[in-house]
């Protein structure tokens, strides 16, 4: 009797075994919000365990970007002798958004390296300073004037000072920005990071004329460059990312260090985990929960993407996003309140590159508006569709490799 239980228990199992295998349970029709207690697939574990949600719509960290063009600033009809690119953080102050940018105004564009003279810029930031502009609405703004000359020679950045951003810290005001010392091109983009202070937004602004953040020792990831400082207040320091330059298989590769202070003239202290992030050409962060959010923009095998690090440094993807804004400023009503939950952003200022023709090329600023804020949730900001003219598509162009793709297709007909 008992060998025939046994029998009956093994054929059963064999029989739920092959049950399972040919009829398994299929997932389910509505998705869970947690991680069912199933085999899943690669991808379907990744979808639970990478991302805040398993699906976009309720992700907050998911968001379409919107832009629209700005009044208020002039470009000499879009000759190229005027750009202006880069824009800092929009702060608010004195009952008006503040934002600062590169501005370079020449009598020539940019002629490139082997042609630039004292009046002649190599690139679109050479020859620069950093202006300022008001605004009561964030569409319509106000050009200040000058808030950073460049300085005689040979202070940091005589050349060229560009790539600001601000830090407002124990009642004065920073900003931070790249300091030329030769034409951009001359010998790669060896720009040292400076700063200039102020008891107010509106100046006057007194330079330091001192390196903040050193490149880094021969053979470290970022001996060449410091690029793109960006201060944010963080667990009761100051926390500045920064980019740099470095090489793979001769190829420049972009990445994102973090350096640390509780001084905002100095004595900060590069992470030892640096890079913090293995991509990304600009850098843009933001108090996110208990956290710091990051666009991942441009470049890197984590290109178009929004990560975010619970500690400020160890940065994961937790969505991919389309028409990412180039150089962003955003306006973070929470950048320096080190915050314990920060509550996100819903606009800022970015650029265009590549404005006008080979001969007058030059940038634009813009604003763009996004759904990363917490307190907000608008439908329409989070869909993956973008309806474009087909013209967007053909403007982008073969270029030089048509002529190669017409002969490869007429050889493969023969």
């Amino acid at each position: 009797m008992l060998k025939k239980l046994s029998l009956w228990f093994m054929l059963s199992i064999s029989f739920l075994s092959w049950a399972d295998a040919n009829n398994p349970v299929a997932f389910p029709y509505h998705m869970p919000m947690e991680k069912p207690d199933m085999p899943l697939s690669k991808a379907m574990n990744r979808a639970y365990q990478q991302y805040s949600t398993p699906t976009y719509r309720p992700n907050q960290l998911f968001t379409q970007f919107k832009y629209t063009r700005l009044s208020g600033f002039d470009y000499a009809n879009g000759d190229g002798t005027i750009t202006r690119r880069d824009p800092s953080k929009v702060i608010k102050a004195n009952g008006r958004y503040y934002v600062w940018y590169t501005k370079r105004q020449t009598h020539t564009p940019p002629r490139g390296a082997a042609k630039s003279t004292e009046s002649i810029p190599s690139s679109d930031w050479d020859l620069s300073e950093i202006w300022y502009a008001t605004s009561e609405d964030g569409f319509n703004w106000q050009e200040q004037g000058v808030a950073v000359k460049r300085p005689p020679k040979p202070n940091v950045g005589w050349r060229s000072v560009s790539t600001p951003d601000i830090l407002v810290w124990k009642g004065k005001y920073y900003l931070y920005y790249q300091g030329f010392l030769e034409a951009s091109g001359k010998h790669g983009d060896d720009c040292p990071v400076t700063v200039s202070v102020a008891d107010s937004p509106n100046g006057p602004w007194k330079a330091t004329n001192k390196i903040v953040i050193p490149n880094g020792a021969k053979g470290a990831w970022d001996q060449s460059s410091i690029h793109d400082p960006y201060p944010l207040v963080y667990q009761g320091k100051i926390y500045l990312y920064y980019k740099s330059d470095f090489k793979a298989q001769g190829q420049i590769v972009r990445a994102q260090g973090l350096a640390i202070s509780d001084d905002p003239l100095g004595g900060f202290k590069k992470h030892p985990l640096n890079p913090v992030m293995n991509s990304g050409h600009e850098t843009t962060l933001f108090p996110w929960k208990q956290g710091i959010a990051a666009l991942v923009i441009r470049h890197g095998n984590e290109h178009n993407t929004i990560q975010y690090a619970p500690d400020g440094v160890n940065f994961d993807v937790v969505t991919t996003v389309s028409m990412m804004p180039f150089a962003a400023g955003p306006y973070i009503p929470d950048a320096f309140t080190d915050t314990k939950n920060g509550q996100g952003i819903t606009w800022g200022l970015s650029h265009f590159t590549w404005q006008g023709t080979r001969d007058t090329r030059h940038t634009i600023l813009a604003r763009f508006d996004c759904d990363l804020a917490q307190h907000i949730d608008e439908p329409s900001m989070r869909d993956t569709e973008y309806y474009l003219s087909a013209d967007v598509y053909f403007e982008q162009g073969l270029g030089s490799i048509r002529a190669k793709r017409e002969a490869m297709n007429k050889a493969e007909l023969r």
